[in-house]
């Protein structure tokens, strides 16, 4: 279907005056009127400038995007500020001019005026001032009421701090100063204001449509998010004000806490939009857009009952993995080794492994075995994800399989994965020195593997090179630069380690560093600083290759065959008094 776009110079008069047919409206979703004195202040400067400098061609304003809604209202989606900010200079013009005496130039701005702020007559061309053509609905703001009084009685109150009143009352003084001391330009001045200054009005066939043209043409900061859309379709939805100021708080607070944790409430919906596609067993590897999915069938998505909740839920989830939070009456965010495998996942080098873990959590997290279950499906989705980016370090590796695992899920607390089967050998050659990417999810996997390991990893912390980057060549006398550089780079040359110490350590070899590895709380370099030997050179960096290979072929291999009540009956004397540890720390340790 083609896309109409309407431009049309216009002057201020003419656009405004078009309201009379489309009234103007300031959306729900729009953000407050914010300009400041100093930007009235300019805009008046300039039109004065412009007055006395006498300039032929027009005083451009700048661009108003809109469309027309399903109630015949041209809605403002770009240039708010200015055409309210013209609405209040126009009205604050007319208050001066109507107490003017009467002459020909007075009566007839006067006329000129009136139909660029309210209904006239067609008849009779009298206007009706308690019908203005501009109305703002942004919700969260008390102050949409003001603008209206302003146009239709011309007075504000001297101590109102709000926005539309500073403005207005600072266009009253500009005017009342400018009329003093340029009387003889003074209806120039308003002429100019209202003939030749021009807008450049672009009138979309659709929301859609002005939205992405906004989106194009925005510079001058945040343009409006779906989330903004879909805050402005559920309030309408609500007919009660009751509802309504329910809403508005719950969303104020989904909002603030999101950020908190630093997500935001237009990802909480990105998520919900993955469960939803699930339930509908959608499968197809196009993401549809956020906004083009929840607007098909008339916005019904986001009338339900429980968005909100399902939201918050969401937000919940992400609480505990990335502030590590504890939830009341949710045990698993206490579960240590839930908690290790989530902060693994979020080393993943895309987001894919987020929309089953969600889709799992919103569909099983109040079943009585949800803990053991969660556990078993995420070192599954660990194992799947990371052997395959293993392997083929793209996203089209995965997506396919992520989609039908995410509607899989919506069938069974234990779903099938579908992930192409990797061949164990090749794995085992590429760990030795695998793709970048997924270097930290095996660096966090081997430390957590570590029975010492008992709380999780700092959250900052570095790729620590045992064998530095920067390494002097007498060090390895008959050694290749090629060599020994890729050996360096090699897995069982990395541990996790703080980055605060890490400076401390910088590029001194092994016997220097033992005495910063032995401050660290990552056990695993803490185990470093007691080994024997003051050496670590190529060989010591290839046997620990073995090793390190060896234990993630081995969790691989138990994650991907056992649930977990057969991991328990497996577990040392040793492991189980690690859990006893844990459990002294107030976390759960389930395996």
């Amino acid at each position: 279907m083609s896309t109409t776009i309407e431009i049309n110079k216009k002057s201020v008069k003419e656009f405004l005056e078009s309201g009379k047919n489309e009234k103007f409206v300031i959306p729900e979703y729009q953000r407050p009127y914010a300009w400041t004195d100093e930007e009235v202040a300019t805009l008046f400067d300039d039109l004065v400038e412009y007055t006395q400098e006498r300039i032929e061609s027009p005083y451009f304003l700048g661009t108003i995007v809109s469309y027309t809604n399903e109630n015949k209202e041209q809605e403002i989606i770009d240039g708010q500020q200015r055409i309210t900010t013209l609405c209040l200079l126009l009205r604050a013009l007319y208050t001066k001019i109507y107490n003017m005496d009467h002459t020909d130039e007075r009566d007839n701005f006067v006329r000129q005026i009136e139909p660029a702020l309210w209904e006239t007559d067609e008849l009779t061309s009298k206007a009706d001032k308690s019908k203005v053509l501009i109305e703002s609905r942004v919700l969260e703001s008390k102050h949409n009421d003001i603008l209206t009084n302003i146009l239709e009685s011309g007075v504000t109150e001297k101590s109102a701090r709000d926005n539309y009143s500073k403005n207005y009352r600072l266009c009253q003084e500009q005017i009342d100063e400018y009329a003093k001391t340029e009387p003889l330009t003074f209806y120039n001045f308003v002429n100019n204001i209202l003939n030749k200054a021009i807008v450049l009005p672009i009138k979309a066939d659709s929301q859609d449509t002005a939205l992405t043209i906004f989106s194009t043409l925005n510079d001058r900061g945040l343009p409006l998010s779906d989330a903004d859309i879909f805050k402005a379709k559920i309030y309408n939805n609500f007919k009660d004000k009751t509802h309504r100021d329910e809403f508005i708080s719950q969303w104020q607070g989904i909002s603030a806490s999101a950020e908190y944790a630093g997500e935001s409430i237009q990802r909480l919906f990105y998520y919900y939009m993955f469960y939803l596609r699930a339930l509908d067993k959608d499968r197809k590897t196009t993401t549809p857009g956020l906004r083009k999915y929840f607007s098909g069938n008339s916005f019904h998505r986001l009338y339900k009952s429980d968005l909100m909740d399902n939201l918050e839920t969401i937000l919940n989830f992400w609480r505990v993995v990335n502030n590590h939070e504890e939830l009341e009456s949710e045990s698993w965010s206490t579960n240590f080794e839930i908690l290790k495998v989530l902060d693994m996942l979020t080393s993943y080098p895309n987001e894919f492994w987020k929309y089953p873990v969600i889709i799992y959590y919103l569909q099983y997290r109040e079943t009585e075995e949800f803990e053991d279950d969660f556990l078993v499906f995420l070192r599954k989705l660990f194992v799947n994800l990371c052997s395959r980016y293993i392997v083929m370090p793209t996203i089209s590796a995965v997506k396919q399989s992520i989609l039908n695992l995410n509607a899989e899920i919506i069938n069974s607390r234990r779903p099938t994965f579908e992930f192409r089967v990797v061949d164990n050998s090749y794995i085992k050659e590429q760990l030795k020195n695998p793709h970048r990417n997924v270097v930290r999810m095996l660096i966090k996997l081997l430390a957590y593997a570590n029975k010492d390991q008992v709380e999780l990893l700092p959250d900052k912390w570095e790729i620590e090179h045992i064998l530095p980057l920067k390494w002097q060549q007498a060090y390895f006398p008959g050694c290749a630069e090629e060599e020994v550089n890729e050996t360096i780079e090699h897995l069982g040359n990395k541990v996790p380690f703080e980055k605060k110490l890490n400076i401390v350590a910088s590029n001194g070899y092994f016997a220097k560093k033992k005495e910063s590895y032995k401050k660290s709380r990552i056990a695993v370099v803490r185990e470093l600083s007691v080994t024997t030997s003051n050496d670590w050179k190529l060989e010591q960096i290839r046997e620990r290759d073995v090793r390190v290979t060896d234990k993630i072929m081995n969790i691989f291999d138990s994650w991907i065959k056992a649930d977990v009540k057969d991991i328990m009956n497996d577990l040392s004397e040793e492991e189980l008094k690690a859990i006893e540890i844990v459990k002294s720390k107030g976390l759960k340790y389930y395996l």
